[in-house]
């Protein structure tokens, strides 16, 4: 870490570098330690929140809680694979130049993206069934169940393998340890392939890109719903009674538009670069966007898979006692043993 910040020290001392290169060298600083923490911190996180979502104490349904079970667990695997795996030995490159020697990159480059699309579809599939449970009452005894959530996610798991074995053919199995713009070595004849570079473009249209679109049309679907119900509700319930279902549906629907919320804010930048950098591939070169967007974009995507257990804390009051009764645990078996 020393060596990495007083080399980027010394780059941004030269009077000869630009502001873009500036900008990128001052982000290759910050992750230097931004990585390590996030990643000291988003595994424990998410192993707690996995625990204590799995024994279904939350005040719950068994449904929500396998849907946000499930998205833990991804955000787990993206933090090991993605974090650790990828963008640390791509941060301290100089440690982890024995990679070059291991010959597993295309297959890490299949369990990463598969994972990844995990994380998004799960968050999609979650999102669908919340709009299902809040606007199609006659639907929900049928579809919002334990069992059809099982099967949701584990029909998306298998699609996300199949769907990522192209990046077994179009990359090597030799690390490049660089971003730009896979972190796996191509040959000349996939970067100059109209093939290839059409369907990584697909690639990313259908994970952020389409889940993106889908999570901003069911939460607009969902909104109007409320606002329409509401009115209707406030029509026929007198207004010194309580309603005792819209307050039980609130906490599920401040849950689900916060997660909403805050995987588009944090998945926009990257998505968007994705999106533009292939663009850029077939030929639409009016705009120029610099690398450190791209930077910026996974610095906040990473961030998203440590966040959900925030979320769950504040909008949930069950959970969030439960995570302060995991939190004091090992201290509370401590003092026992020394008793």
């Amino acid at each position: 870490m020393d060596r990495n910040f007083y080399l980027g020290l010394y780059w941004l001392s030269q009077e000869w570098i630009s502001l873009p290169s500036r900008i990128q060298d001052v982000i290759w600083i910050i992750q230097g330690a931004y990585y390590p923490i996030l990643a000291i911190i988003g595994i424990p996180v998410n192993i707690v929140t996995i625990m204590i979502l799995s024994r279904k104490k939350c005040g719950l349904s068994k449904c929500v809680s396998c849907y946000l079970t499930a998205m833990s667990a991804t955000d787990l695997l993206v933090i090991i694979i993605d974090l650790i795996m990828r963008q640390i030995p791509i941060v301290y490159y100089v440690h982890f130049i024995f990679l070059y020697s291991v010959p597993v990159c295309n297959i890490h480059a299949i369990l990463l993206y598969a994972v990844i699309d995990c994380s998004v579809w799960f968050t999609v599939a979650f999102t669908f069934d919340r709009f299902l449970a809040i606007c199609c009452h006659k639907l929900k005894s049928k579809y919002c169940n334990e069992k059809t959530a099982a099967v949701v996610l584990g029909t998306v798991s298998v699609l996300s393998c199949l769907k990522n074995i192209f990046w077994y053919f179009m990359l090597t199995d030799q690390y490049w340890l660089m971003n730009r713009p896979w972190f796996c070595r191509v040959t000349m004849d996939v970067r100059k392939s109209l093939f290839w570079v059409t369907l990584e473009f697909f690639h990313h249209i259908l994970t952020p890109g389409l889940p993106f679109i889908l999570i901003l049309l069911l939460n607009i679907l969902t909104i109007r719903h409320i606002f329409v119900t509401s009115e209707a509700r406030r029509r026929l319930i007198d207004q010194s009674t309580r309603d005792l279902e819209m307050q039980s549906r609130r906490k599920s629907i401040i849950l689900l538009f916060v997660i909403s919320a805050n995987f588009i804010l944090l998945w926009s930048m990257i998505m968007l670069y994705s999106i533009w950098n292939r663009m850029y591939s077939f030929g639409f070169q009016t705009i120029w966007i610099h690398d450190y967007v791209q930077e910026l974009g996974f610095m906040l995507q990473l961030l998203s898979c440590c966040t959900n257990t925030v979320i769950y804390a504040v909008t949930q009051t069950t959970f969030r006692q439960q995570l302060k009764s995991a939190m004091k645990y090992p201290f509370t078996a401590i003092v026992q043993c020394v008793q």
